[in-house]
């Protein structure tokens, strides 16, 4: 048996939900919740951020955190003019070698548990540069936030299943306000009171036609570009844990640098299309694919992804941030259906746990 393709878990056949499927469909409420809570704490971060005026800002994340910190540097770079840099873990908790360049450099640390050994040691290292370290987490009395100067509880509740949902979603959001927050980008910050119904109406969009295509799929290539290579990203990593389908996110702009000669008739392309100026050249990328034969299995706005074979259901008058975070709303829901579908159990993927310690 391949690697890529271990042995199906048995699935109880009496089950009636599983629990990632039960917990992706909290998250539009928990992210209310969360805006409500957090209304005044990330006012102040935002305003404590602006103060600071760093040169330029860092993430430290791994696994679907570190998607998360792909949103925020998109966030930062296009909406806080804040150039941002990924700071590899190992670099602090394995070579000690944070540079003393992160003094007064906010170092936004992502983790669902934060508990991760690797990433608790690089938030030591960077904090002893002189970096601000800003936690984005689900448990705000973690080791992590413990060593925060900031924190930001993102408030998705205890996640049982492995693979992280809601945890997720409520990451993006928790990050969409604190960079309003600290950009005052007056269209974004409006924007998130339509967070819940944007995300309620993403939950129910049905995204399951995309099982027949996919269900017997050995490789496939996951796109985004601008807010959505991180869903993309996102998305890529769910097929992989929940699924055993190797899937591979690429940018639109640069699929064709390579990846794309490895696309042949049949093979399945999932496009994740971007709402805003990201979505240049979108339909002729597409067009490309469906003439190498591909299925094409795309969301996004009706012109720009009218090659697809499969269009999956969006909205599209939405800001583009919440649309893309829509996208991975809807996509949780796909990949629990493929999971089953492919005679697995996405709620306990093999060889994986809940909490990674990485050294």
């Amino acid at each position: 048996m391949s690697l890529l393709s271990p042995e199906p878990a048995s699935i109880p056949p009496s089950r009636p939900e599983t629990l990632m499927a039960r917990e992706a469909r909290e998250a539009p409420q928990r992210c209310v919740e969360q805006l409500r809570l957090n209304a005044d704490l990330v006012r102040d971060a935002g305003r404590q951020l602006r103060a600071l005026a760093p040169p330029f800002a860092a993430t430290l994340a791994r696994g679907s955190s570190d998607q998360a910190a792909a949103f925020a540097k998109f966030l930062l770079e296009t909406h806080g003019g804040v150039p941002t840099l990924s700071h590899a873990p190992s670099i602090g908790s394995l070579y000690h070698k944070t540079s003393p360049a992160f003094r007064g450099v906010p170092l936004i640390a992502i983790s669902q548990s934060g508990r991760s050994p690797d990433l608790l040691a690089a938030a030591d290292d960077a904090r002893a540069q002189g970096a601000v370290v800003v936690a984005i987490v689900n448990d705000a009395a973690s080791p992590l936030a413990e060593r925060a100067q900031i924190v930001i509880p993102v408030h998705a509740g205890a996640e049982t299943s492995v693979a992280a949902t809601k945890s997720f979603v409520c990451t993006l959001v928790a990050l969409t306000h604190l960079i309003a927050e600290w950009s005052q980008d007056a269209a974004l910050l409006a924007a998130l009171d339509d967070v819940g119904d944007v995300l309620e109406a993403a939950a129910t969009a049905d995204w399951t036609g995309a099982v027949a295509p996919l269900k017997d799929a050995t490789q496939m290539l996951v796109l985004g570009r601008g807010p959505t290579l991180p869903i993309a990203g996102e998305a890529a990593l769910k097929l992989k844990e929940t699924c055993s389908l190797h899937a591979e996110a690429f940018s639109i702009a640069e699929v064709a640098h390579g990846p794309m000669t490895l696309v042949g008739p049949g093979d399945p392309v999932l496009a994740l299309a971007p709402f805003d100026i990201a979505r240049t050249g979108l339909r002729d990328r597409l067009e490309d694919f469906a003439a190498r034969g591909a299925t094409v299995i795309a969301a996004g706005l009706p012109e720009d992804v009218a090659p697809a074979k499969l269009v999956l259901p969006s909205r599209a008058d939405v800001h583009p941030v919440l649309a893309a975070i829509a996208q991975i709303q809807s996509f949780y829901g796909l990949a629990n259906a493929l999971s089953l579908a492919r005679g697995y159990d996405p709620d306990s993927p093999p060889h994986l746990n809940k909490v990674t310690r990485t050294l």
